[in-house]
């Protein structure tokens, strides 16, 4: 029951309660299409979305039309034919830049802490808690004038290995009503704002930039927030026109545990401009922060504990991305993969990935000026945070 079996080969196993027939559907590595056979029709929209799957057809099966998108998820793929969905994988924004990202060298220093201070280290951010790193060593933070400003974890292959152990312990998150995901977006940007000048201060120490640019960021990391919670209940899906006596849903389901790993340009904002839309449309998400400036995500973790935000959904490991990316890639349940780093990881992400054909969104090398509304806010961005599940729901004589 859990190979693909081609033919006139039907595998049948009985169950006692809908929750079990869900089970016993799940329990496979793949996921392109389901058919649910029932004479209760509310029946059957329960459990069409708690089916893990690109296509759903209700008392019918194998139907299939341009105007709504087939594809699959987990082993069976990702991407889609046909539909709007379909049509995105063969473009791009005319925005998009082809620039090369500048790789910024992390700034260096005396390894003398400031005069006067407390030596700080940051620890990682699992499951809702401050933990410290299983390697138990520390990589120091510099100023841009060489002053050292503290310490962060060095995160290694198990605290990956944890921390997407609490995202998928947090996958209820999916099923929050966006209307609550949305209320605590809005928490964090107001938690933000009322510690505006601090990250303004954060981001000139580590970067250099003028406090006007710096408080430019932090203003624009706010904006973004209340962006993409406004979006959180208004991102949905559509009812296909499709050659049947019923309708075609398509409905916008999260895709599950996404891994990021982030750009050292603009360090705050770069890091708010992913993790906004995914957490928005209730994915769970394993975090590298920028590797020259990681101060900014963890400064950020201390709004997150004060902001409502359930304990696994945000997951911070301040780590060199080299030493964690090919894990990353290739977790297997690690769903999605985001990269939007210089030091040339994409290939090698796309290569790992293949181990259980998660998606993943890499730069190639080009720059994203997260600057640009254009650019750092979006429908893109909710797009890669989505699967569009199509259920075909037939409907009279």
């Amino acid at each position: 029951m859990q190979e693909e079996i081609f033919g006139p080969v039907l595998v049948g196993s009985t169950f006692r309660t809908p929750a079990e027939a869900v089970a016993l559907a799940n329990n496979t590595r793949y996921g392109l299409a389901a058919s649910i056979w029932t004479e209760n029709i509310n029946l059957a929209l329960d459990l069409a979305p708690k089916i893990v799957c690109g296509v759903a057809w209700i008392n019918t099966t194998n139907q299939f039309d341009a105007a709504a998108g087939f594809g699959g998820c987990r082993e069976s793929g990702f991407g889609r034919e046909g539909g709007w969905e379909g049509l995105y994988a063969y473009v791009r924004p005319s925005y998009q830049s082809t620039g090369e990202i500048e790789v910024i060298t992390p700034p260096q220093g005396s390894s003398e802490p400031v005069e006067g201070s407390i030596d700080r280290t940051p620890k990682l951010f699992i499951a809702g808690r401050q933990v410290r790193p299983d390697s138990g060593y520390s990589t120091p933070v510099y100023s841009s004038t060489g002053k050292q400003l503290g310490f962060v974890g060095q995160g290694n292959r198990k605290d990956i290995r944890n921390a997407v152990e609490a995202a998928h312990a947090a996958r209820s998150w999916a099923k929050s009503t966006a209307h609550l995901r949305a209320q605590i977006l809005y928490y964090i940007a107001e938690n933000l704002s009322v510690r505006r000048e601090e990250f303004a201060q954060r981001i000139t120490a580590m970067t250099g930039a003028a406090i006007e640019s710096a408080k430019a960021e932090v203003d624009l990391s706010i904006d973004r927030l209340f962006i993409y919670a406004a979006w959180a209940d208004k991102y949905d899906g559509a009812a296909h026109g499709v050659p049947i006596r019923g309708v075609a849903l398509a409905m916008h389901e999260p895709v599950g545990i996404i891994g990021m790993l982030c750009s050292d340009q603009a360090p705050l904002l770069g890091m708010v401009s992913v993790l906004a839309p995914a957490i928005a449309m209730g994915n769970t998400c394993v975090v590298v922060p920028s590797q020259a400036y990681p101060l900014a995500a963890t400064d950020l973790y201390q709004v997150l504990e004060t902001s409502d935000l359930p304990a696994g959904v945000v997951n911070i490991v301040t780590a060199a991305h080299s030493d964690v990316v090919e894990t990353m890639a290739g977790h297997m349940e690690v769903d999605s993969l985001w990269y939007f780093g210089a030091d040339g990881h994409s290939a090698s992400i796309e290569r790992e990935s293949v181990t259980n054909l998660k998606r993943t969104w890499v730069n190639n090398g080009r720059s994203r000026n997260w600057e640009d509304a254009k650019q750092g806010a979006g429908k893109e961005f909710l797009r890669q945070a989505t699967e569009v599940k199509n259920i075909w729901i037939p409907y009279g004589e």
